[in-house]
């Protein structure tokens, strides 16, 4: 092994940087291999100037920024790429071209940090012969395979914290405060941090939601003598019968992107008489600097890419299991989406210290 890549896709997570320089310094210190970084996802394999070098003085100082220092991209799938023809708009397939420069740059090893999305990418250029090792980042913990994604516990620390300071405000001012958190489909930075923070109401995607058992819990409450209520809304929330919403619909290029439900169901506790104010965190979430534990993950993940790579292993992706890192094939990773179990401990926990999950 002489040559390796590193490419980050999809949304940004803090930790990225800990991996790119965690693969880095173990690919040149461990095995003398060079090491480049392809900019901006996939597309840096065919854009000018899209490969650079990563040497041990460019992932200098790098751990604990946020973000990724190679650029990324929620869009490249060189398999669906949007572009315009003739004044026309249509998608394209650019995977040939991909598989062509990655040869030509004679890579031995593709290190691919990504969630579902980026990994299935890294799936089907390996079914083409690309060398692909996979790195599962996410900040919505919502790939298979392994037990945590790095990103994970930065996102939830900002949400916990959040929690933390709209309890005192709602505690104040006798309001419902009400929260919505990232995550998708998945309900785990919403079911952690709504138990870590200490809210009333919890709701995720796994468990579809009735307005009318929202307002028990409120009022349950005001009658107890707590007049107000925090409640921690996953972006993927539904209710029963109901859809989930968007905020802006998708495409053959781009996912549906979720938001709005947060405001719905303020909305609904106002109309019913209670004094509501909606926060959606956002963004933030994905932010700012890794904690330590996410740094601590990244790092092992990053070093382990490269010893999987070492061992002829691609296909697979580096994982948790039992507080070891190991390698698993990326085609049972992204069997099956990983989601909260709701007959798991988290919920049956939650459930047991009196947090209303909206459906009973």
């Amino acid at each position: 092994m002489k040559r390796i890549a590193v490419l980050t896709g999809g949304g940004d997570a803090p930790g990225l940087n800990a991996v790119i320089r965690a693969a880095a310094k173990t690919a040149i210190i461990d095995y003398g291999c060079e090491v480049f970084g392809v900019l901006d996802g996939y597309d840096g394999f065919i854009a000018d100037g899209g490969v650079i070098s990563l040497d041990l003085a460019a992932v200098r100082g790098i751990l604990p920024r946020g973000g990724t220092i190679l650029g990324t991209a929620n869009r490249g799938n060189p398999f669906a790429r949007k572009v315009i023809q003739d004044g026309k708009e249509v998608v394209i397939d650019v995977s040939d071209e991909i598989i062509a420069a990655i040869k030509k740059l004679k890579m031995d090893a593709v290190i691919v940090i990504g969630g579902d999305g980026t990994l299935r990418i890294a799936m089907q250029l390996c079914e083409r012969g690309v060398p692909v090792i996979g790195v599962p980042k996410t900040i919505d913990n919502d790939v298979g395979g392994t037990e945590v994604t790095f990103g994970f516990d930065t996102a939830l620390t900002i949400a916990t914290e959040a929690l933390d300071r709209l309890h005192t405000t709602a505690e104040a001012h006798h309001r419902v405060m009400v929260l919505e958190l990232m995550g998708r489909d998945a309900g785990f930075i919403t079911l952690h941090a709504g138990v870590s923070g200490g809210a009333d109401v919890i709701l995720i995607p796994e468990i579809p939601f009735k307005f009318e058992s929202i307002m028990k819990k409120v009022r349950e409450r005001a009658e107890g003598g707590s007049h107000f209520s925090l409640l921690a809304v996953s972006e993927g929330a539904k209710p029963l019968g109901g859809q989930v919403v968007y905020s802006r619909s998708g495409d053959a290029v781009y996912v549906p992107r979720l938001g709005g439900i947060g405001q719905e169901v303020g909305k609904y506790v106002e109309e019913n008489g209670f004094e509501s104010r909606v926060t959606v965190l956002g963004h933030v979430q994905r932010g700012g600097s890794p904690t330590a534990f996410d740094r601590w993950l990244a790092t092992r993940y990053g070093a382990a890419a490269v010893r999987t790579a070492a061992d002829g292993k691609f296909g697979n992706m580096v994982a948790l299991r039992d507080a070891k890192i190991v390698d698993v094939p990326l085609s049972e990773a992204l069997a099956v989406p990983k989601r909260v179990d709701i007959a798991g401990d988290g919920v049956r926990t939650a459930r047991g210290i009196g947090i209303s999950f909206g459906d009973e």
